[in-house]
């Protein structure tokens, strides 16, 4: 079964620190994980919620788990017909976990007008938001390949969550030193080859 989840910048970071295989624990608040069963819904939630946390950012995901285990759960209609969940008890997430197939996929990112990002505490990046690191990357990019490779491969998961934000950047509101699509398609490369198991997100926002 093909599911989505409109997610936040920590629960990402957390998924991607364990290498897109896996949801993390719920808090103790949250005694329900809730996927949904249609994209659109996705969206709707991280482009018009999800924007509106601190973080200012939704994400939407996208995994897959067996039919069979997925037919364990009940499914709760919550608004109109295309607002369909299914919901996991937290107690049981793990287990969902195991029946991963394959990463979980980011889909599509929205962001709000004060979105920052994380900011690094290591390399040229470090104590940087967003947009000031894209205007960075493209300095390293037009002046050294080493240095450049080297602060995409040592930020990884600021590369990995500001991706989306970069690509729907309007450049002309920054003073890159290099072409923003030309910076991007570097990074991708340097990405495949590093780490080819982890996809980068594949945005349509």
């Amino acid at each position: 079964m093909e599911l989505f989840r409109p997610t936040g910048l920590h629960e990402l970071l957390l998924v991607l620190q364990s290498e897109l295989a896996a949801w993390p624990p719920r808090l103790p608040e949250q005694p329900i994980f809730y996927p949904v069963l249609n994209l659109g819904y996705a969206v709707q939630i991280a482009r018009d919620w999800n924007t509106k946390s601190e973080a200012r950012v939704g994400y939407v995901t996208r995994f897959e788990i067996d039919d069979a285990y997925a037919s364990r759960f009940e499914r709760r209609v919550v608004g109109g017909r295309q607002h369909e969940e299914i919901w996991v008890p937290a107690h049981q997430l793990d287990e969902l976990n195991r029946h991963l197939h394959g990463p979980i996929r980011v889909v599509d990112a929205f962001f709000g007008e004060e979105f920052r990002g994380m900011l690094p505490t290591v390399g040229a990046l470090r104590g940087k938001d967003a947009r000031e690191q894209l205007r960075i990357l493209a300095r390293q990019y037009s002046h050294s390949s080493m240095d450049f490779h080297g602060e995409v491969t040592m930020n990884r998961d600021v590369v990995f969550l500001h991706l989306p934000f970069w690509q729907q950047l309007d450049s002309s509101t920054l003073d890159l030193a290099a072409p923003k699509d030309d910076v991007l398609a570097a990074v991708r490369r340097i990405w495949v080859d590093a780490f080819p198991a982890l996809p980068l997100p594949d945005v349509t926002s």
